[in-house]
């Protein structure tokens, strides 16, 4: 099992790769939430060893404050970070689609 850190701005869809998102235009999430994050994990298998829910990514300090997304999570995995950064962004997007039906 491997241990890393994911940012919200990874997953972020709203942000170029220059600032920290991780995963692909098309995998990524329009303002991902914590909480999003968190089930997402936990629903793939994954365990969430800690998480910090003021935290800033570096990478965003130079940027605009409504593009500024804090928190992060450390998660340990089976996958590399990579393969398990994908894997949350899908659950998130199938997550956000059934609640979306359940309205």
């Amino acid at each position: 099992m491997r241990k890393f850190v994911v940012w919200t701005s990874e997953l972020d869809a709203r942000l170029s790769r220059k600032y920290g998102r991780e995963v692909s235009k098309n995998l990524a999430v329009e303002s991902p939430k914590l909480n999003e994050i968190i089930e997402a994990a936990e629903t793939i298998g994954m365990k969430v060893v800690e998480v910090k829910w003021n935290k800033l990514n570096p990478r965003l300090s130079g940027l605009d404050e409504a593009l500024k997304t804090r928190g992060m999570v450390i998660i340990e995995s089976k996958y590399g970070k990579s393969k398990s950064l994908r894997l949350i962004a899908q659950k998130i997007r199938e997550l956000r689609k059934s609640r979306r039906r359940k309205k």
